[in-house]
């Protein structure tokens, strides 16, 4: 088992001095294992990383500037991009934001359908996770089963949002669309699939002791170090935190469904991988009691500053069009203030600091990515591991290239 040792016990370590010089390596930007753009500066004695210099490189939109010349809804598109994998999450943390600078309270349907999302969201982005770093590791059946589970996923995205991928499904003040007639009928068919795909992913990989042997004890990280990093999400919760924004802060209907927040003990890859396991169980929980106790009613808030009217008042009355085109054209008129808000993305805590200054347009925002903490953090978790481990560590971790953009 390849186990991560520290450097005082590197430099104890009889082996260490056979070899006269260390070795500077790239791993990247290239590399398939680094998304692309990520560029690990490695110090090698062998095998053994003494130090690890990561660079997330430059893939670089400007979040930040495009959103401040744009109105608050044409951000959206936007969010799509931060995290592909699961963009509903992104779009629902933005708009929960500057719901709460206009104070505004959402129809109760609206939370309830938000949550359900959500977690289909989220179930998208720990499946692919868990098939992604299974496939590095040379799992390749685990792969395939865990992303035939994401695409039922997607389909249903799909009929409900419009798109599968870059959706902007959000909008301040409630949804772009509600829920499909049939929506809960299609989730009834794709429920027990996903059961079956986590069950066949367990026997795949959870005992197999190859998986384990590179799992086990690499990429390990204290709960003290964790936090003082930043991390959040199953890399925190791995390390034995319990800390979920859905539970310690809830918003939508988090409040109103019953849930646990797995947790590991060890912070190594393993622990991050079975927390990624049971969490898409906890959503499948969640959609299910919200599906249960899903209210009538509308998914807009009815407030004419905020929501655009329907086509027909705006296409047969002179006070429809004209309110549809200020809303466009000028944007919603947000109160001057600033405000922090999070929610729990897929990755852990994601969060937009906004100012406004009365406007239609976003004076400053800043979003607060999690997987940016976690590449911060990610030479303490290699420092005095193998080579080898890199992958899975980086894997676990599920860097996404779109929300690191400084």
């Amino acid at each position: 088992m390849n186990q991560q040792r520290s450097l005082a016990a590197l430099e104890q370590d009889p082996a260490v001095g056979q070899h006269e010089d260390v070795m500077v390596l790239n791993m990247g930007p290239s590399h398939p294992a680094m998304h692309g753009t990520v560029r690990m500066v490695l110090t090698l004695d062998g095998e053994i990383v003494v130090k690890c210099d990561p660079e997330i490189g430059y893939l670089h939109r400007g979040f930040a500037k495009q959103c401040e010349v744009a109105t608050w809804t044409q951000v959206f598109p936007y969010t799509d991009r931060l995290n592909y994998v699961s963009p509903i999450l992104n779009n629902l943390g933005y708009a929960h934001a500057v719901e709460q600078m206009l104070e505004l309270e959402l129809p109760a349907r609206c939370n309830y359908v938000r949550t359900v999302m959500g977690e289909v969201s989220r179930i998208c982005d720990h499946f692919t996770a868990i098939g992604a770093g299974a496939l590095e590791l040379g799992a390749m059946s685990a792969f395939l089963y865990a992303i035939e589970a994401r695409d039922l996923i997607w389909d249903l995205v799909e009929e409900v949002t419009g798109a599968r991928l870059t959706i902007s499904y959000a909008r301040i003040g409630g949804l772009k669309y509600d829920l499909t007639d049939d929506f809960e009928e299609r989730w009834a068919s794709i429920e027990p699939r996903l059961y079956e795909t986590l069950k066949i992913v367990d026997q795949l990989a959870t005992k197999n002791r190859v998986f384990m042997d590179r799992m086990e004890g690499t990429g390990a990280i204290s709960a003290e170090d964790a936090i003082s990093y930043g991390f959040t999400g199953p890399c925190l919760r791995s390390a034995g935190v319990a800390y979920d924004i859905r539970k310690d802060a809830p918003y939508f209907a988090y409040g109103e469904v019953d849930f646990e927040v797995p947790v590991g003990t060890k912070g190594d890859n393993y622990d991050r991988y079975l927390v990624r396991m049971a969490e898409v169980e906890q959503s499948i929980r969640i959609i299910r009691q919200c599906l249960r106790n899903m209210p009538d009613g509308a998914i807009m808030v009815d407030d004419p500053h905020v929501a655009l009217p329907e086509k027909d008042v705006v296409y047969n009355s002179i006070e429809g069009m004209i309110n549809h085109f200020k809303i466009i054209f000028e944007g919603i008129q947000v109160p001057a203030g600033e405000i922090y808000s999070a929610t729990e993305a897929g990755n852990g805590e994601l969060g937009f600091y906004i100012v406004s200054n009365g406007t239609g347009q976003p004076w400053r925002l800043r979003v607060r990515p999690p997987c940016f903490y976690m590449m911060g953090g990610i030479d303490r978790m290699l420092e005095g591991a193998m080579i080898a481990d890199i992958i899975p560590t980086f894997d676990t971790i599920n860097m996404i290239g779109g929300e690191i953009d400084r």
